[in-house]
């Protein structure tokens, strides 16, 4: 019989006799099992020779399918230890009798409102493999040896995806998006369509919220190629970036495992206005990444772009389905799909030079001066990656509406801003071109048509048996008493002149010095919830060794808001020890210590008044001390400062050279600036601060971010929600804040005031200056909600309007 789970649950026991026979019971009930009453015993079946126990993979279940004699049992069970432990036992019962295996049976995922649920095929990569339950080391060596042999018994079908991008510069879709979708003769099997700058406005930049994005939806769903029917299998948006999957209906059965990330790479590295969206999914048992990206604009920053690309790689992590697996990153997918406004430009030629060699259609010699070849040549950014020869005009910049070139005051050199790429085996472009007949925004859109090798779960059923009996056999042989065991390159790492949001790293090598293979992971140590402390981690965490091969294991070192306090005040210390545990095998403790230099960021406005001398001038004894007692500090005065002098230097700088600067505290700054700005204050080594003034107001920004208490101290967060909506109650809580931080809100509250007077030249107001520092100085102390972010913006909008009481800037300025 075949026992289907439609509000049936089945408690599985398994039974050991005492003839040392192994048996399982199976017990049914329908409603929940308290008592013994509550359960029934339907069947008993023997594991002997004629039982057969198969096991395949259906989005987080495992299902097992029982065969005894004629009879057959299908159970259903939910991941987790219990299931894990069960199966186990099972395994051990059955290995005198025969080996247990996995089924090469895909089973299809339920497609419900087009929305694709997560499944897990079979026989998939390598890190899918070794995410799915564990039953043993030897079990895992079986799994990784069939990957290394899969092509002796798997095939490859090809698939046509379609990829295509377009920034449409805050327009609504005012013509139909057919020529440019619709483009292909035949219907693609895939859809990847990209967006960049959907909304431009304030709220979509606060709130992550827009009317644009069904509207967009909706245009591109009536212009997909009308030959095919397709199902909307994912869509996600950050801010303005969005990215749309659709699929052939007939596929969408075979897509799993479907996970979605975005990551802000804008100012303080996590504002949306930049960035980029990825998703991930498996195709049959090929795992597939793609990313829909907008990166820093401007012809003189890319190298604030190569610093996009490589946030966006090391910061998009996709969760898997094993929690206890580390985090997927999107370089280990088999296939990487990578679009958008890339916004590389062309350099070194004057714009009527360009405009001239387009018109000669010599492509070639200004694809030469684009700086996205040219940092690719260096290796610098997209390492691995592949793009389509571009025989088609740069799709940047035009007068909206027409065909025209930019003919505004700026006069923008035009540019091949808008790109696709992709990395992986298998793939071939078919076309690559723009499309010029779409006139809705400033960029053209573009489109590329890939055809990709994918690895189908259709197996050859006699190679993968052959295969199969030839890595268990060769186990058998090698398989015996032996303890794993490695060694390693070093099990000591000092880290020097740690500092704030500056990424360290070292690596140990790992080397499998044993006579078999062996599975490692890092654990926690007892009473501890994790296996390093949080400003540590190592990758990988845990994976697998064969005999005679090695891996080499990150460890990273990052400080930032999180830790930064408690380093800074000398709570906490640069200290820590791994305990790498093998499976059937000794543990290995690595020691991880450091020196970490005190920094203003991270440190708390009371404590930052009363150092008079640069944080790293002072004794750590006397932070500590300041911290700890809250006594003041006495060099020349008892008497605190009005405001840190951090602060005075960061707002002073931008009001003496940035009032009119544009697109302020919205243009990221560069990294290497930020930490030359943050040494500067730290060290008081230079009377004026280094780099920009983007990165000044960045770093502004990140000291606010980082403080350990905000401005407006935690304990005032509930009163100032509830007064929101009234001026003068919102006054009312500023003048009875702690005198430091009264100090600072007003000062800076001035300083915003100064900057909307030059709104003219810097084009800020106050609902862009509220939608940026409300939320760090008035920051809630748990994730914030929709409502609660209105609400913050409303209470700092009242002070940015200036009232007759409103002193100048001048007059805060500290003596």
């Amino acid at each position: 019989k075949v026992c289907r789970l439609l509000g049936l649950l089945l408690v599985v026991i398994v039974g050991i006799w005492k003839h040392s026979k192994s048996w399982l019971f199976v017990y049914s009930h329908r409603r929940m099992a308290i008592t013994g009453d509550d359960v029934r015993l339907d069947e008993i079946i023997p594991i002997s020779y004629d039982f057969s126990f198969t096991c395949y993979y259906k989005g987080a279940d495992t299902r097992v399918r029982v065969t005894f004699f004629e009879e057959e049992l299908e159970l259903k069970l939910t991941f987790g230890s219990h299931t894990r432990l069960f199966l186990s036992e099972v395994n051990r019962a059955w290995s005198a009798l025969c080996w247990f295996c996995f089924s090469q049976e895909r089973v299809k995922s339920e497609v419900r409102d087009d929305l694709i649920r997560n499944s897990q095929p079979i026989l998939a990569n390598k890190s899918q493999m070794l995410g799915m339950p564990q039953f043993g080391l030897r079990d895992n060596l079986i799994k990784c040896e069939l990957l290394k042999n899969e092509d002796a018994y798997t095939y490859i079908k090809n698939y046509s995806f379609f990829l295509g991008t377009y920034n449409v510069n805050g327009q609504n879709p005012k013509e139909s998006l057919s020529p440019w979708l619709a483009s292909t003769a035949t219907p693609p099997d895939f859809y990847l369509v990209g967006f960049q700058e959907l909304d431009l406005s304030k709220e979509a930049f606060l709130f992550n919220d827009t009317p644009k994005e069904p509207e967009w939806m909706l245009a591109v769903y009536k212009g997909l190629h009308p030959d095919a029917k397709y199902a909307l299998v994912k869509l996600v948006r950050l801010v303005g970036i969005m990215l749309l999957f659709y699929v052939k209906a007939e596929h969408a059965a075979h897509i799993s495992e479907m996970e979605a990330e975005t990551v802000g790479t804008g100012v303080m590295g996590r504002m949306g206005n930049k960035g980029a969206v990825a998703i991930r999914f498996q195709f049959h048992n090929s795992d597939i990444c793609v990313v829909n990206s907008h990166l820093a604009a401007h012809t003189e920053e890319f190298e604030r772009r190569n610093q996009d690309f490589k946030d966006i790689c090391r910061r998009i992590q996709f969760r898997q389905d094993d929690l206890t697996l580390p985090p997927l990153a999107i370089m280990k997918h088999n296939v990487v799909l990578w679009l958008g406004d890339l916004n590389y430009r062309i350099s070194d030629l004057e714009v009527d030079h360009v405009k001239d060699l387009i018109a000669k259609k010599d492509f070639e010699t200004l694809y030469n001066h684009d700086q996205l070849k040219r940092q690719m040549d260096e290796e610098v950014v997209f390492v691995g990656f592949t793009e389509g020869e571009i025989d088609f005009q740069p799709t940047y910049k035009y007068d909206t509406g027409s065909d025209q070139w930019d003919t505004s005051e700026k006069c923008r050199v035009p540019a091949w801003c808008d790109r696709i790429l992709w990395r992986g085996k298998n793939i071939k472009q078919l076309h690559y071109q723009s499309h010029m007949t779409l006139k809705t925004s400033d960029h053209k859109p573009v489109s590329s048509l890939l055809e990709i090798g994918v690895r189908t779960p259709v197996v050859n059923e006699e190679s993968y048996k052959r295969t199969f009996e030839e890595i268990v056999r060769h186990i058998d042989r090698m398989e015996n008493d032996c303890i794993p065991s490695v060694s390693l390159s070093e099990r000591e790492f000092f880290f020097q002149d740690v500092k704030f949001m500056q990424h360290q790293a070292k690596t140990v090598s790992v080397y499998n010095d044993g006579q078999v293979p062996c599975q490692f992971e890092f654990i926690p140590k007892l009473d501890e919830p994790t296996y390093c402390k949080p400003w540590l981690t190592a990758n990988p965490a845990k994976g697998f060794l064969a005999q005679g091969t090695s891996v080499d294991i990150d460890l990273e070192v990052f400080v930032n808001r999180s830790t930064a306090p408690e380093l800074n005040s000398g709570q906490q210390q640069l200290e820590d020890i791994l305990v790498l545990h093998l499976e059937r095998g000794k543990d290995y403790f690595i020691s991880v210590t450091g020196n970490y230099l005190p920094s203003c960021f991270g440190s708390s406005l009371s404590t930052l008044c009363l150092l008079r001398e640069p944080i790293q001038d002072m004794p750590l004894e006397t932070i500590r001390e300041l911290v700890r007692s809250c006594h003041f500090y006495k060099s020349t005065t008892d008497k605190p400062q009005d405001i840190p002098k951090e602060i005075w230097m960061m707002v002073d700088h931008l009001f003496r050279y940035a009032k009119k600067q544009e697109e302020l505290f919205q243009q990221p700054g560069l990294r290497g600036e930020f930490e030359e700005i943050r040494d500067c204050l730290d060290t008081g080594s230079l009377d004026t601060l280094p780099g920009s003034n983007h990165s000044v107001a960045e770093a502004l920004l990140l000291f606010l971010d980082a403080l350990p208490d905000p401005v407006i101290p935690f304990s005032f967060y509930p009163q100032c929600l509830d007064c929101c909506s009234d001026s003068s109650r919102c006054r009312q809580i500023i003048s009875v804040l702690p005198q430091c931080h009264k100090n600072v809100f007003n000062y800076l509250i001035a300083f915003l005031q100064e900057l909307l007077k030059h709104s003219a030249h810097n084009r800020l107001d106050v609902s862009i200056l509220a939608s940026i520092f409300a939320g760090l100085l008035l920051r809630s102390p748990t994730k914030q909600d929709l409502t609660e972010k209105r609400k913050v913006k409303e209470f700092v909008q009242h002070f940015l309007v200036q009232t007759p009481s409103d002193r100048d800037i001048d007059e805060k300025l500290p003596e």
